[in-house]
């Protein structure tokens, strides 16, 4: 008689800051996961372009839930937070019903998914925490102070490595933070890069309309934020037009967020519209010609400590494009981008408008640091170097027992090693095998 073959083990992926698959990451774990013969099921935000309630894509089952507010102040988190974990929870009880799970794989901010992975703990789920920013230096940068709501955060933080059977961090950085504030064991903290997917990322055919009868074309991607420095950008957009009578440059600004009616405002108080086009959120095949197009790709992120210690997913989609690149001096961005760009002083946008005139005044350079780029993200940093991270990650987590499976083995050692001395067997001999 034929052995029955085993029940695929099933995850459910939690985000709550981007729509999947609109957020990159999440989409490559979660069909990595799947690919590796895991059910894999998300619950997620609705969002421009993702509006569906239930969708299956890929084989993944993505459950999405709306949101009342995009938050911008403390008052506004105050109602965000709670109301998606009320989806989030809610959800998470019906894929329970549905279609079951093993493992919650929590992905922030916030930190308070982890209230829902204690929960299932009760039942015998594991917690995965899946770390994309340090919410205390956020917090801090978004708002200057470390306040009861700094203190908070760097509690919920801690509570959320306790609760994780494993973490995974996105760089040196935020696996350092997980053994030092979250006090979790080296051997349980993973590192697994935003790396691009190739197939996805590649290089289109240039198209001159991008450049809107202009010379050359600036572009950028990426959350429209307050940390994410689009009026530092516009300050240096005003720098090169107004002061150095540079006309020929269009400058290409994709993605969306909360500040994206303010920054869209400070453009045209500075007589910038004809020179900046804000695309919102568009598809990939948009997006990829709009940066094939691009001479220059900008990451204006201010420095702060929350910037500093992050790896961004558009420095690694700018390198994969052979894109030469500007940013501020942060030591992560150095460290993923390396000879592939050009650092600007510390919130500078005079010497970031300058590094990019140097960039578009020398093809040589452009051509030299996008080839250095391109040629580090297929060697090192794309998402095939760190698919094989990610599955170890996971069979680590199952080869761990949970704390109620760990007691039954201790018991039959100790079954067999009473049967063991009442037969009159060498003691050393039966610990031994206890021991193997």
């Amino acid at each position: 008689m034929s052995r029955a073959e085993p029940s695929p083990r099933r995850i459910l992926i939690i985000v709550e800051n981007l729509p999947v698959p609109f957020d990159r990451r999440v989409w490559c774990e979660a069909t990595s996961l799947r690919k590796a013969g895991y059910e894999v099921s998300v619950i997620c935000p609705k969002g421009r372009g993702h509006t569906e309630s239930y969708e299956c894509l890929d084989g993944i089952h993505i459950y999405r839930h709306p949101m009342p507010v995009e938050a911008r102040g403390i008052a506004a988190y105050l109602i965000e937070y709670p109301v998606a974990l009320f989806w989030e929870t809610w959800l998470a009880i019906k894929v329970a019903w549905k279609r079951g799970f093993d493992v919650i794989h929590g992905c922030n901010p916030p930190d308070l998914i982890f209230l829902i992975g204690l929960l299932f703990k009760l039942g015998g789920k594991r917690f995965v925490f899946d770390h994309h920013d340090v919410n205390p230096e956020l917090y801090e940068a978004k708002f200057g102070r470390r306040d009861f709501f700094w203190h908070l955060l760097r509690l919920v933080e801690y509570l959320t490595f306790k609760t994780a059977s494993i973490s995974i961090a996105t760089n040196e950085s935020y696996r350092e933070i997980a053994i030092t504030r979250g006090r979790m064991p080296a051997n349980r903290v993973f590192v697994v890069r935003s790396g691009p997917n190739l197939e996805r990322v590649r290089s289109r055919p240039a198209d001159p309309a991008w450049r809107r009868g202009r010379r050359y074309s600036v572009g950028y991607v990426g959350v429209i934020g307050q940390s994410e420095g689009i009026d530092l950008l516009l300050q240096s957009i005003g720098h090169i037009v107004h002061d150095l009578g540079r006309t020929d440059i269009q400058f290409n600004i994709a993605g969306t967020g909360p500040e994206w009616n303010a920054v869209v405002r400070l453009c045209e108080e500075m007589q910038l519209s004809n020179y900046v086009n804000f695309t919102g959120a568009i598809a990939d095949e948009a997006l990829f010609t709009m940066l094939s197009t691009a001479d220059v790709c900008v990451n204006p992120d201010r420095v702060t400590p929350m910037n500093d210690i992050s790896t961004m997913n558009k420095i690694m989609e700018y390198m994969a494009l052979g894109r030469p690149i500007v940013q501020f001096e942060v030591r992560e961005g150095r460290r993923s981008a390396l000879d592939a760009s050009l650092y600007a002083a510390k919130n500078d946008p005079q010497d970031f408008a300058g590094k990019i005139i140097t960039l578009i005044d020398n093809p040589s350079l452009r051509q030299t640091m996008g080839a250095f780029g391109r040629s580090r993200v297929e060697r090192e940093l794309s998402w095939t170097h760190e698919e094989p991270k990610l599955l170890a990650a996971y069979e680590a987590l199952f080869a761990r027992k949970l704390p109620w499976q760990s007691r039954a083995p201790r018991a039959t050692a100790t079954a067999e090693r009473s049967t063991s001395q009442a037969s009159g067997v060498n003691a050393n001999a039966a610990a031994g095998r206890a021991s193997r």
